[in-house]
């Protein structure tokens, strides 16, 4: 081992561990304030029990859902996607609209194999949303189905329009393989997680049919505890592990529900907190500012990770910001597949994410300009 590999070891080391830190002290200070008396516990406790009951569990059984399909398919469509000549682009762009990532990070690997061209791995990162469509698909499963729609008819376009003018550069030698660790088999606390779930659910669905309940306390502690340990299981995941095929359903849904989770308690807290403690209004300082909102929402797309698309999508679903905005993120959005495009082809991956700024923006003020004209 050379002196400059044992350099990076140590810095990713270092970095890892920086990471874990955050993740407890974040635990810590969640905890604190929704054990802290007063508006502000209270407030902590309301906003956390929401985003579990409103959010976190439908998401759980919506992960639950796709992932128990998924794990029985072993489809590799690199091959395919090889000589498809034309139909690159749409086989790439319905990849990348598969909920969370995996199916662009599918296109991402065929493109730096040399076997799709540069407007296909554009598709796939335009009609990718990442983490955030399981968000969308849980709450407003009809918006999610519209976003869809948009995303993937725009990406198809973007993609042939990039294919006649700009094929890339294939990647026909072997690249470099990039050191993955997977999640691993499922353990005791993934099957405690998905049965605490369930009457959350039953929770949830009974606050969308409007129902109250006595022992509100009870059933508030319920909410905050399982939120809690969702950010516990964040807290102590593996940092750089990602999700595959062979892992189990439970232990797919456990993670990705508990990385949504604390962006979703983020957004609840940020808007509770701004209206209820800041006497800030962030409904109306939006609407004051409409016309800066679906370019900022497409900014915050370019951000590498589903984590600030997560918070995108959550203002969007408490009334923040207009579909324009959303729609507008879910285009430039590139989810986590960002990672090994800016790891296998770095200059395509910039390329391919400056391109897909160009429809985000167009359909983004479209949607918005249209309201107005309606």
């Amino acid at each position: 081992m050379t002196f400059s590999d044992a350099s990076k070891i140590s810095i990713e080391k270092n970095l890892r561990l920086e990471v874990r830190y955050f993740r407890i002290c974040t635990l810590i200070i969640l905890l604190f304030l929704s054990l802290y008396p007063g508006e502000l516990g209270e407030i902590t406790r309301f906003s956390i029990y929401d985003a579990y009951t409103q959010v976190s569990v439908f998401v759980a059984f919506t992960l639950l859902l796709f992932f128990g399909f998924e794990h029985y398919l072993d489809i590799d469509v690199g091959k395919f996607m090889n000589n498809s000549g034309i139909w690159q682009v749409p086989t790439a762009s319905l990849l990348g609209a598969m909920p969370g990532c995996g199916g662009a990070v599918i296109a991402i690997t065929a493109f730096a194999k040399g076997n799709i061209r540069l407007g296909a791995m554009v598709a796939a990162l335009i009609s990718t949303m990442g983490d955030a469509a399981f968000l969308l698909l849980a709450k407003e499963p009809l918006t999610y189905l519209k976003v869809m729609i948009i995303s993937t008819m725009v990406a198809i376009l973007t993609g042939w329009i990039v294919d006649r003018f700009h094929p890339g550069e294939l990647y026909n030698s072997e690249v470099n393989e990039i050191k993955i660790n997977y999640i691993g088999k499922l353990r005791n606390r993934d099957l405690i997680y998905i049965m605490i779930a369930f009457p959350g659910l039953l929770l949830g669905c009974l606050q969308l049919m409007q129902i109250t309940f006595p022992n509100s306390d009870i059933i508030l502690f319920f909410g905050v505890s399982g939120a809690l340990f969702s950010i516990v299981i964040w807290s102590l995941s593996p940092i750089n592990a990602v999700s595959s095929f062979n892992d189990h359903p439970f232990t797919r849904s456990t993670e990705e529900t508990s990385f949504v989770t604390i962006w979703v308690i983020v957004a609840y807290l940020m808007y509770e907190y701004s209206f209820n403690l800041l006497g800030f209004d962030l409904t109306s300082i939006s609407d004051s500012n409409l016309i800066y909102i679906p370019i900022i929402a497409i900014i915050i797309g370019f951000i590498p990770g589903c984590g600030p698309q997560i918070l995108v999508t959550t203002l969007y679903l408490n009334g923040v910001i207009p579909f324009a905005a959303l729609i507008g993120n879910a285009i430039s959005n590139d989810g986590d597949a960002l990672f090994p495009a800016i790891a296998l082809t770095p200059r395509m991956a910039i390329i391919a994410t400056l391109y897909s700024a160009i429809p985000a923006i167009l359909i983004s003020y479209f949607f918005l300009y249209s309201d107005f004209w309606i």
